[in-house]
């Protein structure tokens, strides 16, 4: 069933809003700091700078940097949500929300209290960390009393909340859902994937010969999904399409089965053929298994043609809020209000080309949306082979 992302709430490294990230993402900005987290290592993050919307009051039990993200982004739609909730009805507006850190970081600062002072510090409650409360503080924040649930398959966590929003649509268990991700940065995380040997300790640089690795980031991203286009700005959600390979519980696999039957799925979800597809928004995170499977598995795809690009050059790897994020930049680059010039989300890197992988098409100054029909697919896989893939379509 088709469906559609309408009004959207973001913010990243890059900025807060559709119009500053829009601006920073095609100028090649990249907002990358150094981070001192890992014992003996350099390595840099991709933080939020800018000042993030206060919790409110009724969810001051539930304070964490991860809500505020969620809440920053969401503020963004709220009365687009309310004359949905005008129109509908409370219980027929669903949240669905993918997470992977939660409150973890929060969690983090009372284990340094509690080392110090062998006392939980009085405003901590384990509650601020549970993954599955995302989506219910959001409902709570926006009013929503219809479905409300939070999902956790890591780095294609918002992605697949995508793909649950138009399967609340199709089977008639909502009017309109608001869906996204969230993921905050703690030390958890970047310490976790320094452990894997997994972390570039320089801003990293997708599909390169010189890739070591991913950059963290942090970010939330949250749409209006709805069954008919509600303002100048919607874009179509073709199809979502999922798989679980189970190859490795961190590694992909390398033959690409999971990630291309993903895609296919999406496809053939959204009646398009691999030939109609006009950008992939790569997962690209760096990584040297990573970029080799999914250059594979696009370059058979879609040929030498087709335009590529990783955004983890420029706002980091937003993990659980990465597959809702990157769906952000291509609904950006659909969107004519913010990007009058048609161009394509850059690839972001050093330009060494890796010819151990297979050749991809990535997006260069000259690249551009095509006239007519535009469909674009964007990638997330995660561990343990939670494949995600998002099919888009503008609508002029």
């Amino acid at each position: 069933m088709k469906v559609y992302l309408t009004h959207l709430g973001l913010v990243n490294a890059l900025g807060i809003g559709a119009a500053p990230v829009a601006q920073a993402l095609f100028a090649g900005q990249q907002s990358f700091q150094l981070c001192d987290w890992v014992p003996g290592k350099t390595t840099y993050t991709a933080p939020v700078t800018a000042e993030l919307v206060a919790i409110p009051e009724a969810l001051a039990g539930y304070q964490s940097r991860n809500l505020a993200l969620a809440i920053t982004a969401c503020e963004q739609i709220k009365p687009a949500v309310n004359a949905l909730l005008e129109r509908f009805g409370a219980e027929r507006l669903a949240v669905v929300a993918g997470t992977s850190t939660s409150g973890i970081g929060e969690g983090e600062q009372a284990v340094a209290v509690w080392k110090q002072t062998s006392q939980r510090p009085p405003s901590y409650r384990y509650q601020q960390q549970e993954i599955g409360v995302l989506a219910q503080n959001l409902a709570d924040y926006f009013g929503a009393r219809g479905p409300a649930y939070t999902l956790s398959t890591a780095c294609s966590s918002s992605a697949h909340a995508l793909g649950s929003a138009q399967r609340l649509l199709a089977t008639g268990m909502a009017d309109a859902v608001i869906a996204g991700g969230a993921d905050s940065l703690c030390r958890l995380t970047v310490n976790g994937f320094a452990a894997l040997d997994s972390v570039d300790d320089k801003p990293c640089v997708p599909f390169s010969r010189n890739r070591g690795g991913i950059n963290i980031g942090e970010a939330a991203a949250f749409f209006v999904v709805s069954r008919e286009p509600l303002d100048a700005g919607s874009v179509a959600l073709l199809g979502v399409g999922a798989s679980s390979d189970a190859h490795h519980i961190s590694a992909p696999d390398p033959t690409g089965a999971g990630a291309r039957a993903a895609i296919l799925a999406g496809l053939q979800q959204g009646q398009c053929t691999p030939a109609e597809v006009s950008y992939v928004n790569l997962h690209g995170t760096g990584t040297p298994l990573n970029d080799s499977m999914e250059a594979g598995v696009v370059a058979s795809l879609f040929g030498a043609d087709c335009w590529s690009s990783s955004s983890k050059g420029q706002l980091g790897h937003t993990l659980g809020a990465a597959g809702a994020t990157e769906a952000a930049l291509c609904w950006l680059a659909l969107t004519h209000t913010y990007n009058p010039q048609q161009c394509l989300p850059p690839h972001v890197w050093d330009g060494e080309i890796d010819p151990q992988i297979a050749a991809i098409r990535l997006v260069n100054d000259s690249a551009r949306l095509p006239a007519g029909r535009r469909v674009l697919v964007s990638n997330s896989f995660a561990f343990g082979g939670n494949n995600a893939a998002v099919v888009l379509e503008g609508l002029a």
